[in-house]
């Protein structure tokens, strides 16, 4: 039982026994002083229908007892019934207006009952009566941050912690605030000043993000490091093996996305960051494994089937088991561009050892598809017109690698293909100006392997982002 229920059992039972004194009924008063403090008994044990039973027969012979109301209103918030809870709390906060503790249980069964703008109508009055109380301030600053008014929620938290230096949960709620607003150095300052306090595994992981955003990487590290060892949760071990990943320690990361995927095998984005680990290696045979268990967990989740196409491309060894996977994707996104492009790849190139077994026109229709559902996709242009300049249908291949690098002017191979396509056309200025693009875009490493890093930040970020933003 919370120290504010304790306080307003006592108060109940004093209004009880001066009742009792003043009426000359000590029978009838220790009675329902009996009753109030049995239902209490019984939302402490967590018995909340018996005690929502008792309140509800006491409450006739006390309809304008504050504590009764505020008392039954907290047994319904917690038996999720939002509007019983709601009626009996608002009643409780019309008999006494001036409580704080009141106005902020209103404000979190109004909050859990869908009604943001009431609750924080409530929060805020609970601040405007209690200005200097830790709760006030903290609950009102949580209520911002999930309202994703970061801005505004910091001061709130700032000033909960002065007045309670103590609390872990309001520091640790203002180092997010402020990591999350930008404010680095001061993210990193209430972080640390925590650690005293409570150093639990969460705490370093926030240290890791923080100085991750500042550049300082070996720090990072070890934060997540620190951090996984402490609490190897999912999200720790993503974070420390992703970090490693991202700034090209792949032995390391490889063992750490192993590690994880054993402890966590239900974990898609585990098996992906493996499988981008095992890729950035080279050990291409071992990242389609990998991506293809990935697809396998979540075979709706677009994020492994880039990777996968790309290993794919290097290790074509397993294209039964690649073609499968991109077919069902395809048939679970049946209006994706990509899915389609896919799947056109993972024929295309499964089959090119294969002439007789290669089907044209099965590749040319899902490429046409993929151009028809996503004109923007400039790599779909591109490998029709590859498929057409095989079949030496210049007149088709050229419209599209023109396509392709209006799209995106850094597609080396596409001009290279396309200057080889002026060449026999006869166009040999266009040729040489297209190969002489080319190796300056090789030169300039805007190659396949810097497409995929590319990728795997896009990846790590995007998950990284979305554990952060969490309340």
């Amino acid at each position: 039982m919370s120290k504010g229920l304790r306080i307003q059992l006592t108060i109940l039972c004093s209004f009880l026994v001066c009742a009792a004194s003043s009426a000359g009924q000590d029978n009838e008063q220790q009675k329902l002083d009996r009753a109030f403090k049995s239902a209490g008994a019984q939302y402490e044990a967590g018995h909340l229908t018996e005690a929502a039973a008792q309140l509800e027969d006491l409450l006739p012979h006390v309809p304008q007892s504050f504590e009764a109301h505020e008392l039954l209103g907290q047994v319904y918030a917690s038996l999720l019934q939002d509007a019983k809870a709601i009626e009996h709390l608002q009643e409780a906060v019309r008999l006494k207006p001036d409580s704080g503790a009141a106005r902020t249980n209103l404000a979190a069964a109004l909050l859990h009952a869908g009604k943001p703008e009431l609750a924080g109508e409530q929060f805020r009055r609970a601040l405007a009566l209690e200005p200097g109380n830790y709760d006030a301030n903290h609950n009102l600053g949580e209520f911002l941050i999930q309202s994703g008014k970061l801005t505004d929620a910091i001061p709130l938290l700032e000033r909960a912690q002065t007045i309670n230096p103590s609390s872990y949960d309001n520091g640790y709620d203002l180092a997010q605030a402020e990591f999350l607003s930008g404010k680095l150095a001061e993210a990193r300052k209430a972080a640390q000043a925590l650690v005293p306090i409570k150093n639990p595994g969460e705490l370093h992981n926030l240290l890791g993000q923080i100085d991750e955003k500042a550049g300082e990487f070996v720090a990072a590290a070890k934060e997540f490091q620190i951090a996984a060892q402490m609490d190897p949760s999912d999200d720790n071990l993503f974070d420390w093996g992703s970090e490693l990943l991202l700034h090209r320690t792949y032995d390391p990361a490889i063992d750490v996305f192993q590690q994880a995927s054993q402890r966590y095998p239900d974990s898609p984005r585990l098996k992906i960051g493996l499988g981008m680990a095992l890729y950035s290696r080279g050990k291409y045979d071992e990242a389609v494994k990998a991506l293809l268990a990935a697809a396998d967990l979540d075979p709706s989740d677009p994020r492994c089937y880039t990777i996968l196409s790309r290993a794919y491309d290097s290790s074509p060894n397993q294209a039964d088991e690649v073609i499968r996977r991109f077919q069902r994707y395809a048939e679970l996104q049946p209006n994706n561009a990509l899915a389609e492009y896919y799947l056109a790849m993972s024929l295309w190139k499964g089959k090119r050892g294969e002439e007789s077994g290669l089907d044209f026109t099965a590749v040319e229709a899902l490429l046409k598809k993929a151009t028809e559902l996503d004109d923007s996709l400039p790599e779909a242009h591109m490998q029709l017109g590859n498929l057409y300049a095989d079949q030496h249908e210049y007149a088709k291949s050229i419209p599209l690698y023109l396509r392709a690098l209006e799209l995106n002017s850094n597609l080396a191979d596409a001009h290279y293909r396309l200057g080889q396509d002026y060449i026999h056309t006869g166009q040999k200025d266009k040729a040489q100006k297209e190969f002489e693009i080319y190796q300056k875009l090789r030169a300039e490493h805007l190659a396949e392997v810097d497409k995929a890093r590319a990728e795997v930040q896009q990846f790590v970020y995007a998950e990284k982002s979305a554990s952060s933003t969490k309340p």
